[in-house]
């Protein structure tokens, strides 16, 4: 008995929509993934500081955030109030812990709480730096640096031959970078653990340093003519060990941001035309293309975001990067003078007299 073409035919077009049909079946199944989140900044307030007055407000030292816009320093609340705002004519200086205005010529300076208190006097000439509760004082002859606790007392000073060209402080201690090529680690109680000089170019000159939080990790850019971004682990007052080396792109004489993400597992700096981003954990690393110069970088660890705040000309960018090197988003603004501040799930941006906060989210 002879089959029926027709049925043969349907018999194959059965089959094969049988085919398909499970092809699209298995392939929804073996391809389907989760829908990403989506990075969201949700504009809260803004105020004007120049409308505020100028003191201090009776707030809790610890809920307040600090900030520097041109010739202002103060503090504001996280809810948008100002509580502290102080003109200074030549240089200031301020962290959440402490403030000071100080003159280029100023044989002591007075230390500030931020609720416009006096918390100590530094009574030697000099120009203070805080980091958090940390405080320095850079000297006047520009080659040497000390440190002084919270009553004011002197803990420990280093002077060298060279220009100081870069410094950092963290919780794990401070290294101090020289225009000579050397690098000083100093742990918290003043002892030097090590001095190197990273060498390895035709120049020789530190321009910029930082320290990991828990102070087991030194970056720097070293050099001039085959300039270089160098990281290397203290070893108990050993010679460093480097764990991760590269010729910077473009080089400059100019001073470098470096920056450690808060695991240390990240290390960012900048150069002429970008920033350079090293993963410690893969030894691998990327460069972004940024115009300007990076002048701050902050991270929120809660969402894996890092933000950057870079300047070029008379404009400021802020450009937000999800760990390693995936640009998510970035933003322009006209301004003469701006900062930018990470703080829990909200970024503060400073610009001129106005500072504005907005909330991060992902979804």
């Amino acid at each position: 008995m002879k089959k029926n073409p027709a049925f043969a035919k349907d018999n194959v077009k059965t089959k094969i929509a049988v085919l398909v049909g499970l092809f699209c079946f298995l392939y929804l199944i073996f391809s389907f993934r989760p829908l990403g989140t989506e990075l969201h900044l949700t504009p809260d307030w803004t105020l004007a500081i120049d409308r505020e007055e100028l003191g201090a407000e009776s707030e809790a030292a610890q809920d307040l955030v600090p900030f520097k816009l041109g010739q202002a320093i103060g503090y504001f609340s996280a809810d948008g109030r100002i509580a502290a705002c102080i003109p200074f004519s030549f240089n200031a200086a301020i962290s959440s812990r402490y403030y000071a205005v100080y003159s280029a010529n100023n044989s002591g300076t007075e230390v500030k709480n931020p609720d416009g208190t006096t918390a100590l006097t530094l009574d030697a000439p000099g120009f203070p730096y805080f980091s958090d509760d940390r405080i320095f004082l850079f000297m006047p002859n520009g080659n040497s640096i000390a440190r002084y606790d919270s009553a004011g007392e002197k803990l420990w000073e280093y002077e060298n031959y060279a220009p100081v060209s870069a410094f950092s402080s963290s919780e794990g201690g401070c290294v101090i970078g020289f225009a000579d090529g050397q690098i000083v680690s100093v742990k918290n109680d003043g002892t030097i653990d090590q001095r190197y000089y990273p060498g390895g170019s035709e120049f020789s000159a530190i321009y910029g340093a930082a320290v990991s939080t828990d102070g087991s990790l030194i970056a720097c850019v070293s050099g001039l003519k085959q300039q270089r971004f160098i990281v290397s682990r203290r070893n108990q007052g050993e010679h460093p060990k480097v764990i991760f080396h590269e010729y910077l792109p473009a080089e400059s004489n100019q001073l470098r941001l470096v920056k450690f993400n808060a695991d240390a597992s990240m290390v960012f700096y900048n150069y002429n035309g970008g920033l350079g981003v090293a993963d410690l954990q893969g030894t691998k690393s990327a460069h972004i293309p940024l115009s300007g110069t990076v002048v701050q970088i902050e991270e929120a660890e809660e969402y894996g975001l890092v933000f950057i705040l870079s300047r070029d000309g008379d404009g400021y960018s802020v450009t937000v990067l999800e760990p390693f090197d995936q640009v998510l988003s970035s933003t322009s603004f006209k301004a003469e003078h701006a900062f930018l501040l990470v703080q829990d799930n909200y970024v503060f941006i400073g610009r001129d007299s106005k500072i504005s906060r907005l909330s991060i989210s992902k979804r």
